[in-house]
Parts: C-alpha cells; structure tokens; sequence
C-alpha cells in the first residue's frame, strides 16, 4: 500500500492528497495487522474536482460507505478536516453530509464523543437489482469496467512496491479462508472481500482518479459481478483468476496483469449478460 514517499520512487507514481491520518483503518475485516495507511482510503479523501457540487461530494463518500472503505460504525474526520481534504468548502460539505444522513448511511451523534458516523447500508437482492439494467447498458458497463481494470492492473505492475502488493495476497488468504467456511453469512463477506481485491489493484497502480473510479464501479456493479462469478464455477475458479493477477503484478508484468484483468471482467459481464437473459420479465 501507498506509504509516504511511496508514490515518487515510482515512475508517475501519484499520491492522493489527502493526510495520512484520514487514511489511517484497521486492516483486514475483524483482525490482521492493525492502523495501516491505506491507499483506498487516501483517494476516498483526496479533493473532489474543483467544480464539484454537493451530489459529487456525496457519490464519493456513498460509494466508499458501500463497499466498505468507511466501515459501520466509524467516525468520520470533523467537518473542518473533511472539507480541507475534499477541497470543498464547509457548507457543501454539511450539504452532503445531510443527504446522505437522509439516506440511512450517516447518523449524527450530538454531545461528548458525538460526531459523523457510517452506517453501513442492508444487503441488497442483486437478483432485484440485475432486473433494472437492461442488457445493452451492462455490456456497456462491461466495456467501461474492462478498461479501467485492464489499465489499473498494468499500472499496478510497472509501479508497485512489495508493501503495495502484500495486501493483494492477503485479502486471496481472507477469501480462501472464508470460503472454507459454510455460514450464509459469508457469502456477503465474500463479496466484500472480492471488492476490496480489486480496490487494491486499482490503489496500487498509484492513480487516484482510477482508485475512485474502481470504488465507483464495486458500488453499482460489484454485487452483480460476484453473482456472475458465482455461476461460472465458485470460489475456485475466481480464485485461481484472482492469483493469476496478482502474480502477474508482483512480478511486473504489465500487459499480463492488463490481460488477465480485461479476460476476468470480460468472463463475468458475458455470464452476467446470460443471466439477465434468463430471468422472467
């Protein structure tokens, strides 16, 4: 993961702007190895455009409240710090934040220790949601999704250190051992896990505008992605997909990790597509 200084050994190497303090998560989902400074947090708080209204604003942190970035129950920065690392003035910033008080995924806490916190939202049908797009609009989506993977992934490849890749290893380790266990309920942390995946390919090709376009793309699709791998064989076979990327970016081959990213996507937006074919109007 991105470190200080990280970013400028690498050839067009760019850090987020954003304080290590806001980047600063417990690694892993109940467990691992502590406060960290993760890269897809830094691009969650890095400034918005600076013609951003209130609505961007509230995408950005929505998407990361999502897919889990900002996890259930975490104080968000105070209002002065979040708007200086969004690049946005306070009273947009306090737009936002009632908008998404409004949607169910911030809750204020007045008092001593009182706040900003996230609320995770409810697990979603993804057979309801697969329902609203038409078939047309994912095989766009699919286009639009090979090409960021594919080019995050060889990004990932020509610039990443050690410490960037570490963490893809470590959430495949997560996803296996999950899948060894047969609870219902792992299967959302399987879906989580497998988001969180390819937000760290993306964080480790140290483009920030990829990372949240990565983090966007998990928000609308990723449940509906995980549903499609599901039907082309299981866990294992996204597995054995899964290592294959992260081989290819920890030994710097970068048109194999684009490859191999491009086919991962392309394989599940076709099973995808054949799913949205099978389900009665």
């Amino acid at each position: 993961m991105l470190t200080s200084g990280a970013a400028e050994r690498r050839p067009g190497g760019v850090r987020p702007a954003a304080t290590d303090r806001l980047a600063l998560s417990w690694d892993g989902e109940g467990g691992g190895d502590g406060m960290v400074v993760n890269a897809a947090r830094l691009a969650v708080f890095s400034p918005v455009d600076s013609t951003a209204r209130v609505d961007v604003v509230v995408r950005r942190l929505a998407d990361a409240i999502a897919v889990g970035l900002l996890a259930d129950g975490e104080q968000l920065p105070s209002e002065a710090e979040l708007a200086a690392s969004l690049g946005v003035s306070t009273v947009t910033l306090r737009e936002a934040l009632m908008a998404l008080r409004q949607q169910g995924m911030v809750e204020t806490r007045r008092g001593r220790g009182g706040g900003s916190f996230v609320r995770a939202p409810s697990e979603i049908d993804v057979a309801t949601r697969l329902r609203l797009f038409a078939v047309d609009e994912l095989r766009d989506l699919g286009d639009h999704y090979t090409a960021i993977a594919g080019a995050a992934a060889r990004l990932a490849a020509q610039r990443s250190l050690p410490s960037d890749v570490a963490p893809l290893w470590r959430s495949l380790d997560e996803m296996a051992a999950v899948a060894a266990q047969t609870p219902p309920g792992m299967i959302a942390r399987l879906r989580r896990l497998d988001g969180r995946f390819h937000i760290e390919v993306a964080a480790a090709s140290q483009s920030a505008r990829l990372t949240q376009e990565e983090i966007r793309l998990q928000a609308d699709i990723g449940p509906l992605l995980w549903l499609s791998h599901e039907a082309l064989g299981g866990h294992d076979e996204m597995a054995a997909q899964h290592h294959a990327i992260a081989h290819a970016i920890e030994i710097g081959d970068g048109d194999q990790a684009r490859a191999l990213a491009e086919r991962h996507v392309l394989d599940a937006i076709e099973h995808l597509i054949e799913l949205r074919l099978g389900l009665q109007e």
